[in-house]
């Protein structure tokens, strides 16, 4: 049996949810909540920690940038969305898919950058 190909992503969150993903193990992304009806796993470290930096440490919170790896052959199924610059690129994941693209993880989610809110802000 041949090893998938694997695409490496980012994940841009706070501390509820790694809380949920260190419960799973490293293994799995947590529901979306009933407002949120994608999920949006980023292409590119820099984008991962602009929105780790500016949106999770507000009102003193922690951001963190996840990695981890999903198979190739599943992530073609959805298609790379930019919003923003070039580096600004996502994948819009349906909520009711996650459990699925959970399914489709190689390896662990690992954390590669933590950010606090700058203290005198």
């Amino acid at each position: 049996m041949s090893t998938p190909k694997a695409v490496t992503l980012f994940r841009p969150t706070g501390e509820q949810e790694l809380a949920l993903i260190r419960h799973s193990g490293w293994r799995a992304f947590p529901p979306r909540l009933p407002d949120q009806p994608f999920f949006n796993p980023v292409l590119n470290e820099d984008y991962a920690i602009q929105i780790a930096r500016g949106w999770n440490t507000k009102d003193g919170g922690t951001g963190y940038v996840l990695r981890f790896q999903v198979d190739a052959n599943y992530l073609s199924r959805y298609t790379v969305q930019t919003v923003g610059t070039r580096i600004h690129q996502e994948y819009g994941v349906p909520a009711e898919d996650l459990e699925q693209f959970n399914q489709n993880l190689i390896g662990s989610i690992e954390v590669v950058a933590t950010f606090m809110e700058a203290s005198g802000r």
